[in-house]
């Protein structure tokens, strides 16, 4: 009966073992901090190989340089497998065709405010141009002229009102004249 015993044990304890194999962790590093990682995934890009401790499958993995038969330095392997793995792929320009387009309407968008905004500008600077000199010309004309008081009452203007006046629409015809 001990034997029935024996090997009833010892055959739960190997199917115990084998069924926790999965579910134990694959990969062991040791991370920046100088601390022991345990997991199912393989270890960040920032991991040195040095540091990688285990592996799947129990493989333990030394940082051997890697040397094709043509004598190249790892870099040149590492570089000559990163294109040829990338061979299929689609050659990228670097550049965005619909981004491209979008920004250049925004440019041209930007351009037409811009001129939309110079040419209200230089309206507005002739029409000003334009009664500055109506009024200049009226000033000159040598007839009486008269304004409204902040009263609503009508006053003839005299020499010094119409001198002051004078100059105010030279300076406005001098600035938007040009």
């Amino acid at each position: 009966m001990d034997l029935k015993f024996a090997s009833r044990t010892l055959l739960l304890a190997v199917a115990g073992v084998s069924f926790a194999l999965p579910a134990m962790a694959q990969w062991q590093w040791i991370d920046k901090d100088g601390r022991k990682v345990y997991s199912d995934r393989s270890p960040p890009a920032d991991i040195q190989e040095k540091n990688i401790l285990k592996r799947p499958g129990g493989a333990r993995m030394a940082a051997v340089p890697v040397v094709n038969e043509n004598t190249e330095t790892e870099a040149e392997a590492k570089a000559k497998a990163k294109t040829s793995t990338n061979a299929n792929a689609p050659k990228l320009s670097g550049k965005d065709p619909q981004l491209e387009a979008r920004k250049k309407q925004a440019d041209e968008e930007e351009v037409a405010k811009r001129k939309a905004e110079e040419d209200r500008v230089a309206a507005a600077k002739a029409e000003n141009c334009e009664r500055a000199k109506k009024g200049l010309a009226n000033l000159q004309s040598g007839g009486r002229l008269s304004i409204t008081n902040a009263k609503g009452e009508r006053e003839v203007m005299d020499d010094a009102a119409k001198a002051v006046e004078s100059k105010r629409l030279q300076g406005i015809a001098d600035s938007a004249c040009k």
